[in-house]
């Protein structure tokens, strides 16, 4: 009864947020300029036509740093404005639990960016054009880059319930993102080696979202590297859960 209840409300919670972005023209702004730069450092910094090759290894490589200010820019608000307007303490009267409004809006948020992700359809055309791709790769790839999307924006929301400004968000998350990249950005680990042993730096880069997006991006979608951004989702939302039940307490 509790599960079915449960299932109702995130539901609820779901359509609205996701109704939300599409009935602002932010959303439409947000796809456009994600779809841009995913097409300016794949075409113009990649050299895609110049490389003479049917795959999306260029794409996908870009996909870890758009993120890195694209996803910050949409979590930014999920909590922090209903803070900032009040109506947090408003939703909180309501008989919902603080962890089906925290899943509904995280499930809303991470579709719309599936949807974004779906937009980028053309460039799995062009390949196919070009030549002879492996659509095995290229669909593990995306499976990769969605999950990845979602360890992103789990963090994104998590720093939203911190504050009630949009601005302080975005930068908190970007700075907590930026070291899940780098700590897997092989400049940065090869460094790393003229000091640190060997096992820290591999202790090290097996915390990162590039690592685990890299074997993906190759066409292996191996359990662990599944699991590893299950658990960060997991994880900051159950961080963001903590956050809001200590507010609300006070």
């Amino acid at each position: 009864m509790r599960i079915h209840e449960s299932a109702t409300n995130i539901k609820a919670i779901f359509k609205r947020e996701l109704s939300g972005y599409f009935s602002s023209p932010v959303a439409y702004v947000f796809i456009v300029i994600f779809l841009l730069l995913l097409g300016f450092f794949t075409f113009y910094v990649s050299n895609f036509f110049e490389m003479g090759q049917a795959d999306l290894r260029s794409f996908f490589s870009w996909h870890p740093w758009v993120y890195l200010l694209m996803i910050p820019a949409l979590a930014m608000r999920l909590w922090a404005e209903e803070r900032r307007l009040g109506t947090i303490e408003l939703i909180l009267t309501f008989p919902v639990s603080i962890t089906d409004a925290i899943i509904g809006k995280f499930l809303a948020a991470w579709v719309f960016v599936g949807v974004s992700l779906f937009f980028t359809f053309p460039m799995v055309l062009t390949v196919i054009y070009l030549g002879e791709p492996d659509i095995g790769a290229i669909l593990c790839a995306y499976v990769g880059s969605f999950l990845m999307a979602g360890a992103f924006l789990s963090v994104g929301v998590m720093t939203s319930s911190l504050t009630k400004s949009q601005v302080i968000s975005f930068i908190v998350a970007v700075v907590i993102c930026l070291f899940f990249v780098l700590a897997g950005f092989p400049p940065v680990t090869n460094a790393m080696s003229d000091w640190a042993p060997l096992w820290l730096i591999n202790l090290i880069s097996k915390t990162s979202f590039l690592f685990h997006f890299i074997s993906i991006e190759r066409g292996v979608l191996d359990l662990r590297d599944v699991l590893y951004y299950v658990s960060v989702i997991f994880f900051m939302l159950f961080l963001n859960g903590l956050v809001i039940r200590n507010r609300s307490a006070s």
